[in-house]
């Protein structure tokens, strides 16, 4: 049993009813920009398959099939059950049948070699403690020339962004996704999560190391969050 796993797949259980929420609140809505973004840098072509890994409540998705205007076939995995019956609750809502959620583990991915044509993961690379074994999975299930996109939070390099970042990191966040969300340890998680994440540097390196070529790295919103690409061979 993998208790870490099972830790944070209870987490996102937990606070999935306020997740939506408190995203564009800590972010001051910056997340719908950066997901825009995200899915832009995937130069998709209508008709491809899309992969959307740790989906959540599916932005990324619907982002994705909405720049497509849902001529696209898109797969949305996720290990908690409860963003993923949020999940279908917005494709409902929207009536979207381009859009199908499945439960699954990044490090496990029950697809053949070869399927998508752009995979992506957004704010969720971070809770997976084998990265590399989930960027070789991601490799294997795209399609030659296919492309990953991940999204991520990262702490800004230097100087007084990085010390006001760290303040309201450590001190705020914590305090307000914890009275909204009525649970604590996520978002002492939360915070923890993304100051032990690597350098944009060094994550390019893991995935150059998976297998990726033409790899670049964004950062944006003063480096708090960084798009990287990469490309199947």
């Amino acid at each position: 049993m993998n208790k870490e796993l099972d830790f944070v797949k209870d987490m996102f259980n937990r606070i999935a009813p306020k997740y939506d929420f408190l995203n564009r609140l800590l972010s001051l809505r910056r997340d719908t920009v950066w997901r825009t973004k995200a899915v832009k840098a995937a130069n998709l072509k209508k008709d491809c398959q899309i992969l959307d890994v740790a989906c959540g409540t599916c932005d990324v998705a619907l982002e994705a099939g909405s720049q497509l205007c849902g001529q696209t076939r898109i797969i949305g995995l996720d290990f908690s059950y409860g963003m993923l019956r949020l999940g279908k609750k917005k494709l409902k809502g929207q009536n979207n049948k381009s859009i199908t959620l499945i439960n699954g583990d990044a490090l496990h991915l029950p697809f053949r070699q070869g399927t998508f044509d752009a995979v992506f993961i957004a704010f969720g690379i971070r809770n997976i403690m084998n990265r590399q074994g989930a960027l070789s999975e991601f490799l294997a299930v795209l399609k030659k020339g296919g492309r990953l996109v991940v999204l991520e939070l990262t702490t800004p390099d230097k100087g007084f962004m990085k010390t006001l970042y760290l303040v309201y990191f450590r001190k705020l966040l914590p305090l307000i996704g914890s009275f909204f969300s009525k649970d604590q340890n996520a978002y002492q998680y939360l915070p923890a999560s993304v100051l032990k994440f690597p350098a944009p540097v060094e994550f390019a390196t893991v995935m150059k190391d998976a297998g990726f070529k033409d790899i670049r790295f964004k950062q944006m919103t003063f480096g708090i969050v960084t798009l990287f690409t990469g490309v199947k061979a």
